[in-house]
């Protein structure tokens, strides 16, 4: 049965690389590669944020560029661009084509991130430009996070901007989500940087996939990450993702070692990364290096993108994960896009009382108090 599910897999992906063959010329000449020294009296990441000038990058000499952002480490020749296709070389300087180029602008509740442990039941502003820097063939956010910043409609605003209508809008947090905010860094740091002047609370949704000198410079601005662990398999990563596994495993250790409030979701798709081995690992790897106490979303699939061959992920399918997980020591294991499932709510692992009813994206009961479990005083993990 899993051989012949995934068959057609292989087919969308030699369509994929097929595209991409013939796109390829407009961006990077290069992937993965070994890092080159910089060329001498170059002044390399180092302009001033804002009209587009982009951070993390070195000359290397004959008009390229390498991109040091996210692991791709893309060698970018004079007029194009990286595999993110929204960082542009022009005339040796990088420059990022998103800055103060919103495509969406929006609010919501937190737990649509989801958050759980992070302020329950608060609104926030919500912000994604164009573009990604995986290629996720399930990705359901896939028009704005595959699409083209030269033809979607953006919505200019400056980082002041955003920031002065999330307080007159009386919202509580600034949300960078829906495509990939790594890919646009620079305006994402700006905005966060006023976020906190201002007394904003500030969180990222994130593929994870970014070097570790950008993160932690982020996480300077940063109060809550929630990452998109897809898979513990390099497999997953190279042939559904388009990336490699290690470097959001660092991600991660890093997150944690700054000691910013960190979530995971783990998106289960039936065939492709629910085998409850690598379920397993994942979750022991979870407990061993980072913490039992960091929450686990295991969230159902639907089909999307370039994946409507796959059946929605079976409800027995999902609560297998979280067994799993319990059983490898983790506290707070939680079930997504099920709207009604007890495993949405919240239990103190101390006295075993609900502490957060949810229903769908809406709680209805939160009896934590200063961050304490209303019944017991057990301290809970997270920002309240």
């Amino acid at each position: 049965m899993r051989k012949h599910l995934l068959s057609p897999m292989f087919i969308v992906l030699a369509v994929t690389f097929a595209m991409i063959a013939i796109i390829a010329p407009r961006f990077t000449e290069e992937r993965d590669i070994e890092r080159p020294p910089p060329a001498p009296a170059q002044t390399e990441g180092q302009l001033p944020i804002g009209e587009g000038n982009a951070l993390f990058w070195r000359y290397l000499g004959e008009g390229r560029v390498l991109c040091e952002l996210c692991p791709h480490l893309c060698v970018i020749p004079d007029g194009l661009r990286g595999l993110c296709r929204v960082r542009e070389n022009r005339n040796g300087t990088l420059h990022s084509l998103v800055y103060s180029k919103p495509v969406a602008i929006s609010m919501g509740p937190i737990e649509k991130a989801p958050f759980h442990h992070f302020y329950p039941g608060h609104k926030r502003r919500t912000i994604a430009t164009a573009g990604c820097n995986l290629v996720c063939l399930h990705c359901q956010n896939w028009p704005i996070s595959q699409g083209s910043v030269d033809e979607l409609r953006y919505f200019p605003t400056t980082p002041e901007e955003m920031i002065q209508g999330v307080l007159d809008d009386g919202l509580t947090s600034v949300s960078f989500t829906y495509s990939e905010p790594t890919i646009f860094y620079e305006y994402m740091y700006e905005i966060a940087r006023l976020a906190k002047q201002k007394g904003l609370k500030t969180n990222l949704v994130t593929n994870g996939f970014i070097n570790p000198e950008p993160l932690r410079q982020l996480l300077n601005y940063m109060d809550a990450v929630r990452v998109d662990l897809k898979a513990f398999t390099e497999y997953f990563y190279a042939n559904i993702s388009s990336g490699r596994l290690e470097p959001v495993l660092e991600t991660l250790r890093i997150i944690y070692d700054e000691g910013v409030h960190l979530e995971i979701i783990n998106l289960v798709i039936p065939t492709l990364n629910d085998n409850p081995e690598d379920i397993r690992k994942m979750c022991e790897w979870i407990v061993n290096n980072l913490s039992r106490d960091v929450p686990v979303h295991f969230n159902r699939f639907f089909p999307q993108f370039k994946m409507t061959d796959l059946p929605a992920t079976p409800v027995e399918t999902l609560e297998m994960a979280a067994t799993i997980a319990r059983e490898a020591g983790l506290r707070f294991v939680y079930i997504g896009n099920m709207a009604g499932h007890p495993y949405n709510n919240t239990f103190c692992p101390e006295c075993g009382e609900m502490v957060i009813k949810r229903s769908a994206l809406a709680v209805l009961l939160n009896r934590v108090v200063e961050g304490e479990c209303g019944y017991c005083g057990y301290a809970l993990p997270g920002e309240w």
